[in-house]
């Protein structure tokens, strides 16, 4: 009987003693429904439509950055970002003139640590569908003004690519 009691206690303790989760690094398994509750001062800051107005990163003049599996960093200057806080959903649009053209719906969402969870919607996917997102920091947030922070590699060094939006009327 003491050896059953001791193998549950042992048994208890190891499952209760779980690690925490690590930030995963883009693209990685996001849920579909947010882990942790929602920041929603954040999100109804983010409220509405946004540009990119620069994009930077140490060294950013000798290597390229592919973001979001989608473009080279610098086609992002000049994106428009439109954010509906009320159902985590909005859009994207590539339009920088060097760049290919790019539109696609996204959902999002900010949650309590202040991390902004992106999802990158493929035409006609339901979000539910989609197993894979981006997980940024959110900084400096405004009224009109924020900055999303990816944190990536480079030559082993973790290096910040930070995106800067602007509110636009």
């Amino acid at each position: 009987m003491r050896k059953i009691l001791l193998v549950c206690t042992l048994a208890i303790l190891v499952f209760a003693c779980k690690s925490a989760p690590v930030t995963p690094t883009a693209p990685a398994p996001v849920s579909n429904a947010p882990a942790s509750k929602l920041d929603k001062t954040s999100q109804v800051g983010m409220k509405g439509n946004w540009q990119i107005t620069n994009v930077s990163y140490p060294g950013s003049e000798y290597i390229k950055v592919n973001s979001f599996n989608l473009a080279d960093s610098k086609c992002f200057i000049g994106s428009t970002w439109n954010f509906i806080s009320n159902n985590n959903k909005g859009s994207l649009t590539l339009n920088n003139s060097n760049c290919t053209a790019f539109t696609s719906a996204i959902t999002w969402y900010v949650n309590k640590e202040g991390q902004f969870v992106l999802k990158i919607l493929d035409e006609g996917l339901k979000s539910r569908k989609v197993t894979t997102g981006f997980v940024l920091g959110v900084a400096n947030q405004s009224e009109n003004s924020f900055q999303l922070i990816d944190k990536i590699n480079v030559g082993n060094n973790p290096t910040d690519v930070v995106y800067q939006f602007q509110r636009v009327n």
